[in-house]
């Protein structure tokens, strides 16, 4: 293993915003510092809503412009977006959010083809209207669609703009709903009986693989002198998140919160149960041949829909208001579609509050404590459901992402799990993503090292439960009735 310090820089793009940001690691150091930060702003245009990956890719060559002389580059976002290509290899409009409406009713079609239980025997992904095969689904036809030759995930589509070559990390690949969670390859019996030509992706990469060197026309505009290579990292944020969990052993549940909250275990084999899809837990692929068998929850989407719509309050004082409201007076299910849309959230919140015969939350402190603790309380079933699927019991529960920041979120999290809560890394994208650099290049060791390295490095925080979960228990019970 070298004994030298290397830069690595990781573009980390999350669904609000995007960060580069600079890890120097080294044998018994790990540090990181943010290079730039830039908005992610979906527009909406007349034919619905879309991504701005211009302007992503334009932040992008900003921050490895500020990030000075590198090692690697590495490139995470968010899953199951993507963009085609025309035969030429150039760009054909820009990609479709997750968020938009296309997909609406579209599973029923795809069911109709490939039942349900089928589906998720031969993929292993739980139900989400955006997986890109239901997108591919409503896609069928558009003139966008016949005339593409690639369809590259939205960090490939960029690693293709940075260096010329093309590819399919894993990871994110298998929130497709296109990848056997056994073999680790493309489900092609699935992808026949829809109709969906594999030969649009590229060839599958692993964490870890080359994946290039920057081109000279981006070494010109960012000021770096090549050769920079860039490396293949787990490419779905939520992948690099949990290498970045900081976790001693397997008996661990993780949270990856931020505009979402994927809630769930690290497993050798998937979890392909009938049991397993009617809880709606989906086998993504994670480094080392792991699973990241988890549970989607709506997450810190709700409350920045709510901060948004209030006109951007302190945030601080905010939650210190929500704190003094009393505990689980109203909570609503974090894991509706109903919230999945922007726009209005206060008056929806306070809407499902209203028809399940709770208190109406009025206040913006109210709305706060009934979201924080309707997530509490979907993060102590997804937990729970989890360990008795796999049959895998935890005795910890590891917060990483933005939610670390919420002390509150975390507390109540400890509250409802009955487990203690080990809070940080917040930046856990971007140190995976540093650190699967950082093994290729023969700096760290294998993912239980990687681990080691975190726990000496970053800072955490330890939020033991208070009081038993008796009430926790109660308020489940009360949202299952409706």
């Amino acid at each position: 293993m070298s004994t030298a310090v290397k830069s690595y820089a990781a573009v980390d793009l999350g669904a609000s915003s995007g960060r580069v940001m600079v890890g120097r690691v080294g044998p018994d150091s790990l540090e990181l510092t943010e290079a730039h930060r830039f908005p992610n702003r979906p527009v909406r245009v007349p034919e619905g809503l879309r991504w701005d990956v211009l302007g992503l890719y334009a932040g992008v060559l900003d921050g490895l412009g500020a990030a000075g002389a590198v090692d690697s580059v590495g490139i995470d976002s968010w899953a199951v977006d993507y963009g085609l290509l025309d035969a030429d290899g150039a760009l054909l409009g820009n990609p479709v959010h997750y968020r938009d409406s296309r997909t609406e009713g579209v599973a029923e079609k795809v069911w109709a083809s490939v039942p349900a239980e089928e589906l998720y025997a031969a993929t292993g992904l739980q139900y989400a209207p955006f997986n890109t095969l239901y997108q591919l689904t409503a896609a069928s036809g558009s003139a966008q669609l016949e005339r593409a030759e690639r369809l590259l995930l939205i960090p490939d589509l960029l690693t293709y703009w940075l260096t010329g070559e093309q590819g399919t990390e894993l990871t994110n690949a298998s929130t497709t709903q296109l990848i056997d969670p056994r073999t680790r390859d493309w489900s092609r019996g699935v992808a026949e009986r829809l109709g969906i030509d594999l030969g649009l992706f590229a060839p599958l990469r692993r964490p870890g693989d080359p994946a290039g060197v920057l081109r000279p026309q981006v070494l010109q505009e960012t000021g770096l002198t090549g050769p920079v290579p860039v490396t293949t990292v787990g490419s779905h944020d939520t992948a690099s998140a949990v290498a970045a969990v900081p976790a001693d052993g397997e008996r661990f549940a993780y949270i990856c919160t931020g505009t979402w909250s994927l809630a769930g275990l690290e497993l050798d084999a998937p979890v392909l149960t009938e049991e397993s899809r009617a809880a709606n837990f989906t086998n993504e692929l994670g480094l080392d041949g792991t699973v990241r068998y988890l549970r989607n929850i709506m997450g810190l989407w709700l409350l920045q829909e709510c901060v948004r719509a209030w006109g951007e309050p302190d945030l601080g004082a905010l939650l210190l208001q929500a704190a003094k409201v009393p505990a689980l007076r109203s909570v609503v299910d974090a894991e509706d579609a109903a919230f999945l849309a922007p726009g209005r959230m206060p008056e929806r919140i306070a809407e499902a509050c209203r028809v399940s015969g709770q208190p109406v939350p009025v206040s913006p402190a109210e709305v706060t404590r009934c979201i924080l603790d309707s997530l509490a309380l979907a993060h102590r079933k997804a937990v729970e459901d989890a360990q008795r699927l796999a049959g895998h019991a935890v005795d910890v529960v590891h917060v990483v992402g933005g939610g670390t920041r919420n002390a509150l979120l975390c507390q109540l999290t400890a509250d409802a799990c009955g487990l203690p809560v080990v809070s940080g890394p917040t930046e856990a994208a971007a140190l995976g993503n540093v650190l699967v650099q950082a093994r290729a290049h023969g700096l760290v060791g294998d993912l239980a090292g990687m681990r080691r390295l975190l726990v000496r490095t970053q800072s955490l925080t330890r939020y033991e439960p208070r009081g038993g979960t008796q009430r926790w228990q109660a308020a489940q019970a009360r949202l299952a009735r409706g």
